[in-house]
């Protein structure tokens, strides 16, 4: 029930981010908009939200699904639309939705019980470095 949950409200708040982008900016109807909100959010959902974000944290997932979200954006706009200057759409669409995942990731991790050993911190490397006095050693007669 919690997946549900999140899905919906992810969904509502894409929804309506994506539609005061792509509709009232762009002029996209609702019916491609409704559409384009679907995909973007089972694909980031599985992808961002539940992969992603539990290995690493909030601005790694966020970068994420920035990628996802144009790559999806832009596919869904050329396949749904006709013409238009998709990448710069694709673009301003794609910063309104990593602006609402950023914070959406905030509710996600307080409200799913990730496991805090799955999550892989980064490992600082400490590396030495060995040194000889000899640089050039001479063979043993």
């Amino acid at each position: 029930m919690n997946h549900v949950k999140l899905l919906a409200v992810k969904w509502i708040a894409s929804l309506i981010g994506l539609y005061l982008i792509l509709g009232a900016g762009y002029g996209m109807s609702f019916g491609n908009v409704f559409l384009t909100t679907l995909v973007l959010v089972a694909g980031s959902y599985i992808a961002g939200d539940m992969l992603i974000l539990p290995k690493t944290n909030n601005y790694v997932a966020s970068i994420a699904d920035f990628g996802l979200s144009y790559i999806i954006i832009y596919w869904m706009s050329d396949a749904l639309t006709v013409g238009g200057n998709l990448v710069f759409t694709s673009l301003i669409a794609s910063i309104g939705v990593t602006i609402i995942e950023f914070y959406f990731h905030y509710y996600v991790e307080t409200n799913m019980d990730f496991n805090e050993e799955e999550r892989q911190k980064p490992a600082r490397l400490n590396y030495q470095t060995e040194t000889a006095e000899e640089l050039y050693p001479e063979e043993d007669e």
